[in-house]
């Protein structure tokens, strides 16, 4: 577990209300259309996706506040019809998970939280997944950041 502040950064976005189960059909969705918008309205592409959830269930089950992001250069006007954001910094505990989607939760989310659980930092609500290294659903392999928001 690593302790680091994020880079502040303008991104492109799009929310939903959907449930773990959803991630994978709803970025799939969104994510062509956004790549597409960006690279008609002239925008810089300034990093790699990244998924962004508040209070991130346990289960497949509940529903939960989630957004696709995609990192830009600040532009000086935008026309989309996307949301813009501007993300400000924030403190998170990072970890790096290598391999398939299917262990993300066992070997990437598990041992971050089993980690924050026993330090003496508290959670924020907020949950980042930074996807360095994405070679499609199917891959036995991506490179993929985890982040938990701490509020101390």
């Amino acid at each position: 577990m690593n302790i680091v502040e994020t880079q502040d950064m303008w991104v492109v976005s799009a929310a939903r209300r959907i449930r773990i189960r959803d991630v994978a059909t709803v970025s799939a969705e969104l994510s062509p259309a956004m790549s597409a918008e960006v690279g008609e309205l002239g925008l810089t592409k300034a990093g790699p996706w990244v998924f962004i959830a508040q209070d991130l269930p346990r289960d497949g089950k509940t529903l939960f506040d989630w957004r696709i992001c995609l990192p830009i250069e600040r532009p000086a006007a935008y026309t989309g019809r996307f949301d813009l954001l501007h993300l400000e910094p924030i403190i998170v505990a990072s970890a790096l998970h290598r391999g398939s989607l299917r262990t993300l939760f066992s070997k990437g989310y598990g041992p971050l939280v089993s980690e924050i659980e026993q330090s003496r930092h508290i959670f924020s609500g907020e949950s980042r997944e930074v996807y360095h290294d994405w070679r499609g659903p199917e891959s036995s392999y991506h490179l993929i950041e985890i982040q938990f928001g701490l509020a101390r």
